[in-house]
């Protein structure tokens, strides 16, 4: 489906550039993209890719991705069933969710890749999705949103009276889009279009890309990498942990309620229920807790931290390289379409029908926008802010649109990349379909909370 849409995609830019003399932009935006995608993400991505991917690998040698794992069995066998219960990816999949719905961007895009290349060890056939990568595309794409942080900023900055009111509306937005994505994924996977066939002789028992040279050793039935050489941890690492997690706990309480201490609450505390501060306070503490948790806890297993940290790293930049072509090439046909007015011509086309249906036609533009690029829709958003103010229905539903909805193509574009997967099967429809639910109960619950 995925070459269909990329051609698509660039012949309708050529043919709508030329009807709207806008054929010079297309050109420019074509190059400019290209760039963009190289300079501006795939190469910054790498150093972000080498510390996750670091700190990931003390994770899984200290044992904590397989306790992670096996903590939420029962749910992830029902998701995952082609996936062993304690495969590393179980771990990492569950990780990249958390971040996800933390709104940790920085940390759920390698979390995700990780968990991808996890995946593609259970590949029978290289370059073809498996359904459990589609159902984790799915899963990541309409994630439950507990804090849309970019959205609650920019209404805050705007001068909003009550900024997190969008909070509970793109949560209970991304509950039908995530309910949507899983629902859509695991009844596409059956259709005939896209159901996997028998394997051959050849392909059965083939494990995909193999796992690096280290950790050939450590691996057992179904590909499961199983740490080795893990010490117990005694009494002293138990008072050090305890005391890790006293002084976060201490942490939580005085960032987030910083009256219990005599303190004034800071400015962006201003109009938040408790529930909302204290899930801010959480998004605030997880990076510096998960970077300083998974060291510190492998080092109390007697793992040597630096070295094995070094070795996670060094996927980074390999990642980033290996995901360059894909991001050209979606990012480009996407600019281009864009410089060329097809956002424009199709949100005419549709005004008639939506205006019928009582949709509202200030945002047809932004939903357009929002599985094709975060930026575009970011500048889209702030744009409807400024127009109808922060605390008007428009601007609000919008800001929930925002905050449950995800850049299908971009997620794609990275996630299938990094491991080399060309035909994506049912990842792009159900990814879709997950982004349309979002975008309809959007627009109903703010309606019925706001209008």
């Amino acid at each position: 489906m995925l070459n269909y849409i990329w051609l698509g995609l660039i012949v309708a830019a050529v043919l709508i550039g030329g009807y709207n003399g806008a054929l010079e932009a297309v050109s420019k935006e074509a190059f400019d993209r290209a760039e963009f995608a190289v300079m501006k993400l795939a190469l910054p991505l790498a150093g972000i890719m080498a510390l996750w991917l670091g700190v990931m690998r003390l994770a899984e040698k200290a044992g904590l991705i397989q306790l992670l794992a096996r903590a939420l069995r029962p749910v992830m066998r029902r998701l995952f069933p082609d996936v062993p219960a304690e495969h590393p990816a179980m771990g990492a999949m569950l990780m990249n969710m958390a971040a996800n719905m933390l709104g940790l961007a920085n940390a759920a895009t390698p979390l995700g890749i990780r968990a991808m290349k996890d995946l593609e060890t259970l590949n029978p056939r290289p370059g073809v999705a498996t359904n459990a990568m589609c159902t984790f595309l799915a899963i990541n794409t309409s994630s439950i949103q507990l804090v849309p942080a970019t959205a609650v900023g920019v209404m805050a900055v705007a001068g909003s009276v009550n900024p997190s009111a969008i909070i509970g509306t793109a949560f209970l937005a991304t509950v039908f889009s995530t309910i949507a994505g899983i629902t859509s994924v695991k009844l596409l996977e059956k259709l005939p279009g896209y159901r996997l066939p028998p394997l051959t002789k050849p392909e059965v028992g083939r494990a995909g890309s193999p796992l690096p040279a280290d950790a050939q050793n450590d691996v057992g039935a179904h590909g499961v990498t199983r740490p080795t050489d893990i010490a117990p941890l005694d009494w002293i690492g138990g008072v050090v942990l305890a005391a890790f997690f006293g002084f976060f706990a201490w942490a939580f309480l005085r960032f987030g309620f910083p009256e219990l201490f005599g303190h004034a609450a800071p400015a962006n505390h201003a109009g938040q229920n408790l529930f909302s501060r204290a899930v801010n306070t959480i998004s605030l503490l997880s990076i510096p807790f998960l970077l300083s948790f998974f060291p510190l806890y492998a080092s109390l297993r007697k793992i040597k931290v630096y070295e094995e940290f070094v070795e996670g790293a060094k996927e980074g930049f390999q990642v980033s390289v290996m995901i360059m072509p894909y991001l050209v090439a979606i990012l480009v046909a996407i600019g281009m379409f864009r410089a060329a007015g097809g956002i424009e011509m199709l949100t005419a086309w549709l005004k008639p029908a939506l205006d019928w249906v009582g949709f509202p036609t200030e945002i047809v533009p932004m939903c357009l926008v929002r599985p094709l690029s975060g930026s575009g829709t970011l500048g889209l958003f702030t744009d409807l802010v400024k127009e109808f103010g922060p605390d008007s229905l428009i601007a609000r539903t919008a800001g929930t649109i925002f905050g449950s909805t995800e850049t299908t193509f971009y997620v794609i574009a990275v996630y299938f990349g990094a491991v080399g997967v060309k035909r994506t099967r049912h990842a792009v429809p159900a990814g879709l379909i997950a982004d349309g639910v979002g975008i309809i109960a959007s627009v109903i619950i703010c309606r019925m909370m706001f209008g």
